[in-house]
């Protein structure tokens, strides 16, 4: 799109939002406000713009398919998309997209809790050291972490990135606990599940060991 056309659109738009106040003023000062708003826009320069709309309606161009992952870009990152990234590989590889995309989100709520350690890998490997006494089962179920399925990885560490970069609506409704549908731990009876997506299901409030 040429920049003038593109600052045009933009004006026009922005004379949209201004009707109720146009309504209480006159013509001219209508005019003088949709120019102000043009020379804002102007100040800002089209290129800005498209990236300000193009990162705003980010979340809404999420779609939890497969193929949506597969048009990503390969994903790279530090060590906190690293952990992530296993961390969904080994937890939810066998979840939908949907379910991968919610279990991160109950790691990333948990880095935001008060009741957890501050960093995803600190999430991930607390209570690490005793077999089967650690918040996520493979790391302290005694098996080697190999990835042995690289596609399956590709996907999970895109969502991952997906994830960190803040590109992807709430789905759990601030849960901080979940576990598949294959099971019924006794937490799950007094925490508020907030949501069922695939083979899992999620929960919020209290601190307690979570079980997958």
């Amino acid at each position: 799109m040429r920049c003038s056309t593109f600052l045009s659109v933009c004006a026009a738009a922005a004379l949209s939002f201004l009707t109720p106040l146009a309504a209480l003023a006159n013509s001219q000062q209508a005019e003088t406000l949709a120019e102000i708003e043009l020379k804002g826009l102007q100040a800002v320069g089209s290129d800005r713009l498209e990236r300000m709309i193009a990162e705003s309606r980010s979340a809404n161009d999420i779609e939890f398919t497969r193929s949506w992952l597969a048009e990503q870009p390969k994903a790279s990152g530090g060590e906190q998309w690293k952990c992530l990234s296993e961390a969904l590989y080994f937890e939810a590889r066998g979840e939908t997209v949907k379910g991968q995309f919610a279990v991160a989100e109950v790691i990333l709520n948990r880095v935001k809790s008060e009741d957890f350690p501050g960093s995803l890998c600190n999430v991930i490997h607390q209570g690490t050291g005793k077999k089967y006494q650690c918040q996520f089962t493979y790391t302290c179920d005694g098996y080697a972490e190999v990835i042995a399925e690289p596609r399956a990885y590709d996907r999970v560490s895109k969502i991952a990135r997906a994830v960190l970069d803040g590109k992807v609506p709430s789905l759990t409704d601030g849960a901080t606990y979940y576990h598949t549908t294959a099971v019924s731990p006794r937490w799950s009876r007094v925490f508020t599940r907030t949501a069922k997506i695939g083979v899992h299901l999620f929960y919020r409030d209290g601190v307690q060991t979570a079980s997958n």
